[in-house]
């Protein structure tokens, strides 16, 4: 309603009630008179005068209901005004109670099971009641709960519908207002207001404000609960996505997630430094952009994961890096799907691979010059400097005519050279499951019965001598003349000191000892292609191989000549 609207039912009102107090006064001097006027006039006066009257009273409660109206639609702006619960209920519960009078004022919500429970107590002072002075009628409270239905009494005490209810004699209840709390068509709770003194305190009129006021406080306190219900979400989706940022940033490998048109929406930070790009170099981009060098295969089989909806797990990727540098990778591509298992993009998680390729090429660079057996046993917690004693097969073999070669070939092809037939020494060796000591310019060191003891040590150093004279045949029908070269082989048995030896920066696990010292003078003293073997050798294989007898030999370092057999073949 407008200012302007107000300001005249006041002045009307005005202008009743100064009329009707002025019939009043009329009347007055009418009975004082009443003998000197005629009765006609007199009686048209007094009807004149009661009309009046009435006419003021109705004006007034006109204007208490307007009032009440306006009031209901101020406290349903107020109300509606705040999302906040506990605020809505106590601005509802301090309205109720300016608007009837009444002493105290309960609003109560229905909990999950159904049961009726107190949210908000205040009294006529706009003070929440201590739990002392909140004795109510359970009786009413129920039945309007019950039945949907208000409950007006002026006076609880004398009332027959309430008759003998031990709330209400007990606690001495008169005045009693009860409304019910409805929201499309359900009970929500309801609203209690009473007077423990006076009588005949609510009317009608109090009875359908209240009604009219819980309609809306049901509707606020509804919206209240929602949005308390979304905030509570929200914080719950908020630290949920926190915990996902958590994961996402620690998770070790790259996890990169795109769209159905492969731009790309989530890039966590071991993808970005995986390819050594920052987010504004990835989000937003598209797939093929980002990963280029293999854009081609990759784009297969993001188109497959979407095509089929199914992974693909540890494809590997070796890119060229803008900075020149190589980077190896693993993909597993997966399809992103929603709720209804409908693919929404694909999820691709990377590791790094660069670094684990590059250790299991310098480990099988390292078992080519050393016995996987020999690595097996290697612990790295466990090294230390020092060894043990074992009895071995020791081979020594060296290429012979290398030094006149390298007069008249170049360093490049030499090098090449060389490695070939020390590649085929080496094969023949490991074929036999030996351990190679070490590559020594052109010869190499080698034994057998360690680390791992092996019954026919002997046999297998024979077998190995063997095998590398046949792989120098062999390239001699694969390379010209001028590169042919020959190898000299000798081996001796005996015991030996096997270990670590150097320092902590540079270690080499070799054997020691004079048996391995005797073996190399054999060697010394072999002719190309030929292969000697010392008599301790030969007495532990000489049911499997053919010898010829050759001269003692004069070893250096050794006081006695030393008794040596040359290997014909294998029996």
């Amino acid at each position: 309603m407008s200012d302007s609207t107000t300001t005249a039912a006041f002045t009307i009102d005005l202008q009743l009630e100064q009329l009707a107090k002025t019939a009043a006064q009329v009347m007055e001097r009418l009975r004082a008179s009443r003998s000197s006027i005629p009765t006609d006039t007199y009686d048209a006066l007094t009807m004149l005068a009661t009309q009046l009257h009435q006419i003021s009273n109705r004006v007034k409660r006109s204007e208490e209901e307007r009032d009440n109206l306006l009031a209901l639609a101020d406290i349903s702006q107020i109300i509606n005004s705040s999302l906040d619960l506990n605020t809505v209920l106590q601005i509802v519960m301090d309205t109720i109670i300016r608007l009837t009078g009444a002493e105290r004022a309960f609003l109560m919500l229905k909990d999950a099971e159904g049961e009726l429970e107190t949210r908000m107590a205040r009294n006529w002072e706009r003070e929440t009641l201590l739990a002392s002075e909140m004795e109510v009628s359970r009786t009413i409270i129920n039945r309007v709960a019950h039945e949907n239905k208000a409950v007006l009494t002026t006076n609880a005490q004398e009332d027959p519908r309430f008759g003998g209810q031990e709330s209400i004699v007990t606690y001495s209840l008169r005045s009693i207002l009860c409304v019910p709390m409805t929201l499309k068509g359900s009970v929500t709770g309801v609203i209690y207001a009473d007077n423990r003194i006076r009588t005949g305190l609510f009317t009608e009129v109090e009875r359908n404000l209240l009604a009219g006021l819980a309609n809306q406080a049901a509707i606020a306190i509804e919206n209240a609960r929602l949005f308390e219900s979304v905030r509570n979400t929200l914080a719950e989706v908020t630290e949920l996505k926190n915990l996902m940022d958590n994961v996402f940033a620690s998770i070790a490998s790259g996890v990169i997630t795109a769209d159905v048109e492969d731009n790309i929406l989530l890039c966590n930070q071991a993808a970005r430094r995986i390819l050594g790009r920052e987010d504004v170099d990835i989000l937003g981009h598209r797939l093929d952009h980002v990963l280029l060098p293999i854009a081609q295969a990759l784009n297969e089989y993001v188109a497959h994961a979407r095509r089929d909806g199914a992974s693909i797990m540890g494809r590997e990727f070796r890119m060229q890096m803008p900075n020149g540098a190589r980077l190896d990778l693993s993909l597993n591509i997966s399809p992103l799907r929603d709720a209804r298992e409908n693919t929404q993009g694909v999820a691709i998680v990377m590791d790094d691979l660069t670094e684990k390729n590059r250790l299991e090429g310098q480990r099988r660079l390292f078992e080519r010059m050393v016995s996987p057996l020999v690595i097996a046993q290697l612990n790295p917690d466990a090294l230390q400097l020092g060894g043990s004693r074992s009895v071995i097969t020791c081979l020594f073999a060296d290429i012979r005519g290398f030094t006149s070669l390298s007069e008249s070939t170049d360093p490049e092809k030499l090098i090449t050279v060389l490695n070939r037939y020390l590649s085929a020494a080496a094969d023949a060796i490991l074929g036999q499951a030996g351990t190679i000591d070490k590559f020594m310019g052109d010869g190499i060191m080698a034994w057998f019965n360690a680390p791992l003891p092996q019954a026919d040590h002997a046999l297998r150093a024979v077998r190995a001598a063997v095998g590398i004279r046949q792989a120098v045949e062999a390239l001699h029908r694969e390379l010209p003349r001028e590169e042919h070269l020959f190898v000299g082989v000798g081996i001796h048995f005996g015991e030996a000191v096997l270990g670590l030896i150097g320092t902590e920066a540079r270690l080499e696990y070799t054997a020691i000892g004079d048996s391995v010292n005797t073996a190399k003078r054999i060697q010394e003293n072999s002719a190309p292609n030929q292969i000697l073997i010392s008599a301790p050798a030969y007495e532990l294989v000489h049911e499997h191989i053919y010898v010829r007898p050759v001269e003692a030999m004069e070893a250096k370092g050794k006081r006695d000549p030393v008794e040596v057999f040359e290997v014909i073949g294998l029996k």
